[in-house]
């Protein structure tokens, strides 16, 4: 999950992740320097959070209900 400190949308997709127990890697955009870079080229845009699945896919500025549907989705694949 691309995300920073300062963003509501991240603190709350990060949120759920951690309730429903999901390991994840945080990559957080004011700490490494290349990580807006590479959050832009996975989704084309400069919204953040990007969350990025197993598969390659990856959901850009989730709502808790599309990031909990994509989350079953890979969970049930």
């Amino acid at each position: 999950m691309y995300g920073a400190d300062w963003c509501g949308d991240c603190r709350r997709s990060k949120a759920l992740l951690d309730r429903r127990g999901v390991q994840y890697d945080y990559i957080d955009l004011e700490a490494v320097a290349d990580a807006a870079d590479r959050a832009k080229a996975i989704s084309g845009r400069t919204r953040i959070p990007v969350v990025v699945f197993p598969d390659g896919t990856h959901v850009t500025e989730p709502s808790d209900a599309e990031l909990a549907s994509k989350l079953d989705d890979a969970m049930a694949a």
